[in-house]
């Protein structure tokens, strides 16, 4: 393999997949983006039983006024229904590589943690 094949595996292993449909994490951060509330975005795929994955986003706010349900709306406004996050957490920071790029997969392994300790703590 040669290093110009990775960021096209990188991309697709981002992809979300919705009750069967692509959804390419993006596209959400872009409509997210132009929010002017908005400083950084990043979307991931959150297991979900009944649709395989939902969309989740985590927000780094530019106006601390910025809401969930803002951000929602937003959405509903510029992205067909499928791909309209349902999870939304607002973070302080985003975890990037040295040159700044966004790491969804530390967010992703962050997220599945979590998401583990609270199936724990439900049993």
């Amino acid at each position: 393999l040669n290093s110009a094949t990775k960021p096209i595996v990188d991309r697709k292993k981002d992809m979300i997949l919705v009750s069967g449909f692509n959804v390419y994490p993006n596209e959400i951060e872009d409509v997210i983006a132009l929010n002017d509330k908005v400083l950084e975005v990043a979307a991931i795929g959150e297991a979900n039983e009944a649709s395989g994955e939902i969309v989740k986003v985590f927000v780094v706010k530019k106006d601390s006024s910025l809401t969930k349900e803002e951000i929602i709306e937003h959405c509903r406004k510029h992205l067909t229904g499928y791909k309209i996050p349902k999870r939304v957490e607002f973070r302080e920071d985003l975890p990037k590589t040295n040159v700044g790029k966004i790491l969804r997969r530390v967010l992703r392994e962050e997220n599945d943690a979590k998401l583990t300790k609270t199936s724990e703590k439900t049993v």
